[in-house]
Parts: C-alpha cells; structure tokens; sequence
C-alpha cells in the first residue's frame, strides 16, 4: 500500500541530534547532508511513484524518499548495496539527510531495496515513455543540490541520470537473479552442472546482489543470461523439463532481454 513519508516534519522534541554536545551539531550543519535533506529530500514528490504500489491493500511501503535519496548517495560515493545500508544504520550524516534524527529508528533490509528497484524496472518496462515523469523531478532536484554542495563531478561519480539508469539495472538484476535461481530450482539437481549449483549457493546472491557496485550490474546480468542460456540449452533435451514454467519465464526472459551474437555464439 502507498503511503508519502511525511514523518520527517514532525521532529521529536529529544533526539540523537538534540542530544549532541553543540559543538558537534554546528559541526554536522557544515556537511552535504543538511544541504541534502533541504534541497533533494524534502522536495522529492513521492506521490508519482503510487502506480508501483496498491493504493489500498497490503502493508504500506517502505518510505520513496528515503529509498531514493540513499540510492543517489550510493553512486555518489560508489557503494555497493552492503555499503549504504551498514552508512544507512550507523552514519548519522546519512541519517541525517534522508530525514531521520534517531540513530537506528528505521531498519532496511537489502530484500527492500531490490524489490523497489524490481518495481522500478517494471513499471518503465511496461508503461514506456513515463521515464521523465518518475524520475524527471528528481535529477532536476539531484542537479541542484550538486551545485549548492559545489560537488567536483570529475572527482566523485555524481551523475544524475546515470543513478536513475544505475536504480533501473539493479532492477533487471534482481529480477534476473530470481528468474535465473527459480528456474534451477525447478530442475533435477543432476542435470545441472557445477557452476549452475553454485548460482543457488547464498554466497552467489551475495556476491552478485548485496557486494557488486552500480558499475558493475551489467556485468552481472551478462552473466547470468549466460548463465540462463546454458541452463536452458541443457532442457531441451528433456521436454518435460523444458516444458516447466520456470523454464519457459526464462526462456522469455532472455529472449527480451538479451541479443544473440551469431559470431560470439554467446548472447
């Protein structure tokens, strides 16, 4: 269920912030991250991003403003998505700018994060052309702040279209990922060989999900439709194996997601 993340407005009287010896508070006013919560935060428009949620079903989601916010400050300070949820738990700057004024009052686990960024992916993949009316209003506010922070660009990977191009590819990767992992574990075990085993080892999902950077989801796809290619070349021997729906989603998948290369003979 949708709900705006509206919670920031109303400060408590005693928090980790007031709680701060004031040397250290003027100290915290001098960083990026009031600049954050002033100039991206609070103006980012949730309410464009209902579509991705039932509007009056089903536990409400995890806050929009929160999610993107730590998204741009993941590709700004190159994180992998282990990286900004340990900043996110324990950073008070990170706290700070995505609203938050008690250290440790709000937990998010890294299965959020894909699945927003799955939704992400989806809704552009389905409603083409409404790219700009998602994520427009928040590389103009990103743009912004980059200038009043006066952020070297050439120094720290800041690009905003590049991390709503960056939210998209961690969708298709997540999505890929459990395409990909559903499908093996719809198969005999037997048929599979070794580096196909080692995709349902939790260690692969680490590795692939919660440690890879931004930079490197291309990759990661890449190699799980290869992955899924070699998987799916292996059923066809067996038609009721290939006949399995898990087997058919990802026979689908790779089919629109990837292109074969006739001279690489690889997709």
């Amino acid at each position: 269920m949708f709900r705006e993340n509206k919670d920031h407005l109303q400060t408590e009287l005693f928090n980790s912030y007031s709680m701060m010896n004031p040397k250290i508070q003027a100290s915290l006013q001098g960083t990026w991250a009031p600049l954050f919560y002033e100039h991206v935060f609070c103006k980012i428009d949730e309410t464009v991003f209902a579509p991705l949620y039932c509007l009056d079903n089903g536990r409400p989601n995890f806050p929009v403003n929160i999610q993107l916010s730590l998204e741009f400050i993941k590709h700004m300070k190159d994180y992998t998505d282990e990286d900004i949820l340990e900043q996110f738990r324990f950073n008070y700057q990170v706290m700070y700018a995505v609203g938050l004024r008690n250290l440790g009052e709000l937990y998010l686990a890294e299965r959020t994060l894909y699945e927003f960024r799955r939704r992400v992916y989806h809704y552009t993949v389905e409603n083409p052309g409404k790219d700009d009316f998602i994520f427009g209003q928040f590389e103009k506010l990103t743009e912004h702040f980059i200038a009043v922070a006066g952020i070297n660009t050439k120094e720290q990977r800041v690009d905003s279209t590049q991390i709503m191009t960056n939210i998209k590819l961690a969708g298709r990767l997540s999505l890929a990922y459990d395409v990909l992992t559903q499908a093996l574990a719809a198969c005999p075990p037997e048929i599979l060989t070794n580096e196909l085993k080692n995709v349902l080892e939790p260690e692969y999902k680490t590795k692939t999900l919660y440690r890879s950077k931004g930079s490197e989801a291309k990759k990661r796809i890449q190699e799980i439709i290869g992955l899924g290619a070699e998987l799916v070349s292996i059923t066809e021997s067996s038609p009721e194996i290939s006949e399995l729906e898990a087997i058919a989603i990802l026979r689908r998948f790779i089919n629109e997601q990837a292109t074969f290369d006739n001279e690489k003979n690889a997709w």
